[in-house]
């Protein structure tokens, strides 16, 4: 049995609430620290981006028109099943070299923070919506809407709380996602993808890619059927090449900066805000 060849798993994409494997076939090996290869990942293809687009667009409103106490249950229904899963997680994560200590620490972290944005999701209309005083005989106020679809790429370091902290605020604030994981540490992720399969949420809100950002950045940055772009990483030539894109479109992009813990380990209602925009309406009085 010494002799045995090991069968390695190969992780699928998640797009649209199924495991797909990548239109092009391939996959690139995941090694650990010692380079023993641990498991086969898909190498993401445009198509497959440009999938996913397709797929968040027609999840976008739906989403969006749920109640914000449904998306809250959802939210903390994905928090429970990580809750679930811990033990998965910090094997994996320990597989990819993390100690069990700080494994341990980033499933903690990923679960509050999905409790956290759960409890958000009713309560960022009061917050921050606002009845403007006019000189006239109208009513007018402002609410804050999602913006539609957003492309993530999530943070290469602290891989699974840094995804739940890009995804969460997003999500929770009616917006769907398409999202490029983490190249080095992708296995907390794609185990990611089967909490998601399985805690309620419509298929196509978040759809989950692996692969290379050198060959996803463009289409994650020009795609003109993307409303917002989340970038986690700190690669300033990719910073100039998304804001040069974006401005195909004038879609609304965000840097955050990973190298700042906090950025990573707190949470806040402004990252939501981040992702919506502010509709103002007018209704007449005694008409």
């Amino acid at each position: 049995m010494q002799n045995r060849l090991q069968v390695l798993k190969t992780y699928k994409i998640y797009i649209g609430g199924k495991y797909e494997r990548s239109e092009s076939g391939r996959y690139y090996p995941l090694t650990d620290k010692s380079g023993k290869q641990i498991a086969n990942v898909c190498l993401s293809s445009k198509k497959d981006f440009r999938n996913a687009v397709v797929t968040a667009r027609g999840a976008q409103l739906g989403w969006a028109n749920r109640s914000a106490y449904n998306r809250s249950q959802i939210l903390y229904r994905m928090a429970e099943m990580m809750e679930g899963r811990s033990a998965q997680f910090i094997e994996e994560m320990s597989l990819e070299g993390i100690s069990n200590k700080q494994a341990q620490l980033q499933v903690e972290q990923a679960v509050d923070r999905l409790v956290y944005y759960a409890g958000w999701c009713d309560k960022i209309t009061q917050v921050f919506g606002t009845i403007n005083p006019v000189a006239s005989s109208h009513f007018n106020f402002s609410v804050p809407e999602p913006t539609g679809v957003v492309s993530i790429i999530a943070p290469e370091s602290n891989a699974l709380v840094g995804l739940i902290n890009a995804i969460a605020p997003v999500i929770a604030a009616g917006n769907t996602c398409i999202v490029l994981l983490s190249e080095k540490n992708p296995l907390s992720g794609l185990t990611f993808a089967e909490v998601l399969g399985t805690s309620d949420l419509p298929g196509g809100v978040v759809n989950l890619l692996t692969g290379t950002e050198s060959e996803l950045l463009d289409p994650f940055s020009n795609h003109m059927d993307v409303n917002a772009m989340a970038y986690h990483r700190n690669n300033a030539e990719s910073k100039k090449t998304i804001q040069l894109n974006a401005a195909l479109n004038v879609r609304r992009v965000h840097f955050y900066n990973t190298a700042d813990k906090k950025n990573v380990e707190v949470g806040s209602p402004y990252k939501m805000l981040d992702f919506m925009e502010i509709k103002t309406t007018w209704h007449p009085i005694g008409v």
